[in-house]
């Protein structure tokens, strides 16, 4: 029997990366429900939030999947819990605008979601395409958010970030209960992609946000590109130079080696 995946994101429903994920999933045969934001809702990490009417969340259903006026943690618990059907054996986020590498996955709504289910022990995928730059991007509760025209994003080499994340369902199915696998892929034609790397997780992240400036009652921001000197065997590092990067991640665990 083919696992039961959910999927989810955090740039909303009706963005083209969970329409390209979700097809590429089910045309490999994989049992898929879709449970996404109504709207964009980058940068919410593992924020569990939603909109309520009288305590009833608010649900829509549209022809890829269920739109929900909630960040994508909330959502994911919502799948663990059946609101959408038999619990999933998976959870793949994405296909998120922007690549989520470094330590700065801690504010990313697509990876908030995986690591939501991680710490429920289901396995979880989070895939990104690496297509955010500083001038394209604004802030948004911490997190990078991508403005593009529909015909830009409609562009970009999505089906080359589904069809890596697809080909590591098999890996994610046989690893360990709980486990993240934080895939990023360049935005490179399949033919042009050097090939897939397992990486460390940069010092950084890809941008950094910088206050600009600052008055009386208020603060304005912009992200920058971070300035620091890539390492080598990095998320960020592989990705410049044109391979796909994996890194498995774990939720929150407790440390053990620290006196006090």
């Amino acid at each position: 029997m083919s696992p039961r995946v959910l999927v989810t994101n955090d740039d909303g429903i009706d963005a083209v990366g969970i329409r390209v994920l979700t097809e590429t999933l089910r045309g490999r045969g994989l049992d898929v429900v879709v449970a996404a934001p109504r709207i964009d809702s980058s940068g919410t990490s593992a924020a569990l939030t939603a909109t309520e009417d009288e305590g009833r969340v608010l649900i829509d259903q549209r022809d890829l999947g269920y739109a929900i006026a909630g960040s994508p943690a909330y959502i994911t618990l919502l799948g663990l819990r059946g609101a959408f059907g038999p619990p999933p054996d998976l959870v793949v986020s994405g296909i998120n605008r922007g690549a989520n590498a470094g330590r700065a996955v801690l504010h990313s709504g697509t990876v908030g979601a995986a690591l939501t289910a991680s710490a429920a022990g289901c396995r979880a995928m989070a895939v990104s395409l690496d297509i955010l730059s500083p001038e394209q991007a604004t802030t948004a509760s911490g997190g990078a958010v991508m403005r593009m025209s529909k015909a830009d994003e409609a562009a970009r080499n999505w089906s080359t970030a589904a069809a890596t994340a697809v080909d590591l369902v098999d890996a994610l199915v046989a690893a360990p209960a709980g486990v993240v696998l934080n895939v990023n892929v360049p935005d490179l034609p399949a033919d042009k992609l050097q090939g897939v790397r397992r990486a460390t997780l940069a010092a950084f992240g890809q941008v950094q946000m910088a206050v600009v400036e600052t008055g009386e009652g208020f603060v304005r921001t912009a992200l920058e590109e971070s300035g620091e000197q890539l390492a080598p065997g990095t998320d960020l590092a592989a990705l410049a130079d044109g391979y796909a990067t994996v890194t498995a991640l774990r939720a929150l665990t407790e440390l053990t080696d620290v006196n006090f």
